[in-house]
């Protein structure tokens, strides 16, 4: 029985995962914002309308031989997703505060420099240029670094995610006598039935797994 590509799988995932990093923004600070006082009355009010019960799930038609999985939302769904997408994150924000001191450190010898014109005499401002110039390449080098070491540990936790996931879609294609399951992403189809979406199973069954 053939699933999904495993190389498909791997390029689908590392950009959801990608995608929910980079769409992730510190919360808003701030005053918190001043609470508005009703039009009328608490009890001259209008009882709010209840919420529509939402739409049963589309089910999976019977007599299909394939499905399709969407990975954006396997990625951003699952418990793993998640973990995986915070973990991306956490290592993203303390590199980036750790070049941010390297980068004030420049900016004040910069500074120093282009203001102590009359002040530092040649040795003094010869130094500092070397200094200077040694800080700039190291802020290079940790950035370089920073990218290869994200890059390792974005294909690590990926490779994670597919081990737990290619069993579970595997496991959902032979109960249902599936001959294929495509990734939506790559399938190049322009309508997929919403009964053929075997996303929400995956994320129920591997949430279930962790």
């Amino acid at each position: 029985m053939k699933v999904v590509k495993t190389s498909i799988i791997a390029g689908a995932l590392m950009f959801a995962l990608s995608a929910q990093v980079l769409a992730q923004t510190p919360p808003p600070t701030g005053a918190p914002r001043p609470q508005t006082p009703p039009a009328t009355p608490p009890a001259a009010q209008a009882p709010a309308a209840p919420k529509p019960a939402p739409a049963p799930p589309t089910p999976f038609p019977q007599d299909s031989k394939i499905a399709f999985v969407d990975m954006n939302v396997i990625a951003q769904s699952s418990a793993a997703g998640k973990d995986a997408s915070k973990k991306l994150q956490e290592f993203q924000t303390k590199k980036v505060g750790e070049l941010s001191e390297k980068n004030k450190q420049l900016t004040a010898m910069t500074q120093r420099r282009d203001s102590g014109t009359a002040v530092l005499n040649d040795t003094a401002r010869a130094q500092l240029e070397k200094d200077i110039d040694k800080l700039q390449r190291d802020i290079q080098f940790q950035q370089q670094n920073a990218q290869a070491e994200y890059q390792d540990l974005q294909n690590e936790l990926m490779t994670d995610f597919q081990k737990r996931l290619i069993p579970v879609i595997d496991e959902i294609a032979k109960e249902k006598g599936l001959y294929a399951v495509f990734s939506v992403a790559d399938s190049g189809a322009a309508f997929v039935h919403p009964g053929l979406d075997l996303s929400a199973e995956v994320v129920k069954r591997l949430d279930v797994k962790k």
